[in-house]
């Protein structure tokens, strides 16, 4: 049995294809980012996962492509974590910008952003990738990520700096404070996915000038900062994944087509398109 996954901080996508050519089975649990999670916390929750108990035994191979797995230290904890609960499968363990690429590309290169609850961009050569030096985490960067707009949203509201049609809609549906923002930035765990949460209300007033004008210009930021730093950026595609991208593309390929960028697609996740590859690659 061959499984795939494509894992991110809240959430991973995993897809198990069965023996004897079976319908391919998908599944999805909490995320194992071995950036925020120990590796006895990550067997925990993989031990958690009922459904997996019916087929631990029989994955013979896994491939998992996963957020904070950039460094070989972060890999193995995700390797052991695998290793223990699916004891005879080869598990190898990649980073998620590697599995954005390969669903993105295949074999052909091409510049690759993500643009979900964080924001990263990296160059794929068709076998290897190459992910910028420059991100510096949603506290200085992540351009046109959802914790860069959130951070934004929660900002102007308690600034009172939106259209006041806007701040009504907002307390309307979240019923923030200042001392409730303090609290879960200051005081609580994972505070980029508290800021990130507010992303939702960008579909919520999609058509009000303030929010298309503050997503053209987190696009418009993200491109300048990451895209164009890039020479040659005019001679590959340029793939876009997440659901930032997905939901807004609109704008972001408006935002594209300014800078001539040639614009290759979105993908709001990955795993599928990264479960073919796989499969036809390991003969499965």
């Amino acid at each position: 049995m061959l499984l795939v996954a494509d894992g991110g901080s809240s959430k991973t996508d995993w897809i198990l294809q069965p023996q004897n050519n079976q319908n391919p089975q998908k599944f999805a649990t909490g995320g194992l980012n071995p950036f925020f999670w120990t590796e006895k916390e990550m067997i925990r929750s993989l031990n958690a996962f009922k459904p997996f108990n019916a087929v631990a035994d029989q994955v013979s191979e896994i491939h998992f492509f996963g957020a904070g797995c950039s460094s070989p230290d972060r890999r193995e904890l995700v390797s052991n974590a695998l290793s223990h609960r699916f004891k005879n499968a080869f598990v190898a363990v990649e980073s998620d910008s590697l599995g954005s690429a390969i669903a993105c590309c295949k074999d052909k290169p091409g510049i690759v952003c993500t643009l979900g609850t964080e924001s990263n961009v990296s160059f794929y050569n068709g076998e290897e990738n190459f992910p910028s030096k420059l991100g510096l985490g949603y506290i200085l960067g992540e351009e046109a990520s959802g914790t860069y707009f959130g951070k934004i949203l929660v900002t102007d509201f308690i600034y009172e700096r939106a259209p006041k049609e806007i701040l009504k809609a907002f307390d309307r549906e979240y019923r923030l404070n200042k001392e409730t923002v303090i609290r879960n930035l200051y005081q609580k765990p994972m505070p980029n996915y508290f800021l990130a949460s507010f992303a939702e209300f960008l579909s919520i007033c999609y058509d009000h000038p303030y929010i298309q004008n503050l997503l053209y210009r987190g696009f418009d930021e993200f491109v300048k900062t990451h895209i164009l730093l890039y020479p040659d950026y005019k001679n590959y595609n340029c793939h876009f994944v997440g659901s930032i991208a997905f939901h807004f593309q609109e704008i972001l390929k408006s935002v594209t087509d300014s800078y001539e960028i040639n614009f290759g697609g979105v993908l709001e996740k990955p795993i599928d398109e990264l479960f073919a590859w796989i499969k036809e690659k390991e003969g499965f």
